[in-house]
C-alpha cells in the first residue's frame, strides 16, 4: 500500500498540472478560433485537429521517444504534463468556442446598447451564461483526465498504474492488486464528480 500510494501521489500532481495546462490552453484555443483574423484561426485549427485526429498514446510515445531526436529531451513528468494538457486543451477548445457562441447575438447587441466595451461584455454577458453550457462537459473531461493519466506509465513514469503493475510483476495476486488500483482511480475521480455537480447547481442558482 505504501508504494501504491506514492503512484497516487505522482498521479494527482500529473492531473493537476495537465488540468491546468489544458484549461489555458481551452480558453486561448476557444476564443483563438473565434478570432477575426484568418491566420489566428488557422494556426489554432491545426492544433486542435492534430490532437484530436491522432492517439494519445501515440502522442505520448512520440514526444518521449522521437523528440530526444531532435535534441529535445523531456523528462517522464513534463511530458505527461505536455501531452495530455495539450490533448485534452484541444477537446475543451471546442466546448469553449460553441458554448460562446450558443449565446443568443441579441446579447451582445444589449450590450452594445449599453455603451459597453466587447471585452466588458464578454466578461460580464456572455461569459456568465457560457459557463453554465461548458461547465458539464468540461468537468467529464477532467475526469477523462484523470483516468487517461494511466497511460503514462508506459513511458516509465511511477504513477498508479505503474506501481501496481510493478506490485503485481512481484507478487503475482492480480486479482487484489488491480481490483485496489481501479478502487483508488474511483475515490480518486467521484468527489470531483460532487464537486462539478456542487458548482453547476450554484451557478444556475446564481450564487457565484
Amino acid at each position: 500500500m505504501p508504494f501504491l500510494l506514492k503512484g497516487v501521489v505522482v498521479t494527482i500532481e500529473l492531473t493537476v498540472m495537465a488540468a491546468i495546462l489544458a484549461f489555458i490552453m481551452a480558453f486561448i484555443a476557444g476564443f483563438a478560433r473565434l478570432s477575426k483574423f484568418a491566420i489566428v484561426r488557422g494556426i489554432t485549427q491545426i492544433y486542435v485537429e492534430i490532437f484530436r485526429g491522432t492517439s494519445l498514446l501515440v502522442q505520448l510515445f512520440w514526444v518521449y521517444f522521437v523528440l530526444p531526436f531532435f535534441g529535445i529531451e523531456l523528462s517522464a513528468m513534463m511530458t505527461g504534463v505536455l501531452v495530455l494538457g495539450l490533448n485534452y486543451g484541444a477537446y475543451a477548445s471546442e466546448v469553449i468556442r460553441s458554448s460562446i457562441l450558443a449565446i443568443p447575438k441579441g446579447q451582445t447587441e444589449a450590450g452594445i446598447a449599453l455603451n459597453m466595451s466587447p471585452s466588458l461584455i464578454m466578461k460580464r454577458v456572455i461569459l456568465p451564461q457560457a459557463m453554465l453550457i461548458m461547465l458539464p462537459p468540461l468537468g467529464n473531461y477532467l475526469i477523462e483526465l484523470i483516468k487517461s493519466t494511466a497511460l503514462v506509465s508506459l513511458i516509465t513514469l511511477h504513477d498508479l498504474m505503474f506501481c501496481g503493475t510493478m506490485i503485481n510483476n512481484v507478487t503475482m495476486r492480480t486479482i487484489e492488486v488491480y481490483s485496489l488500483v481501479l478502487i483508488i482511480y474511483f475515490l480518486l475521480a467521484y468527489p470531483l464528480t460532487l464537486a462539478i455537480r456542487r458548482l453547476e447547481k450554484k451557478l444556475s442558482a446564481g450564487r457565484l
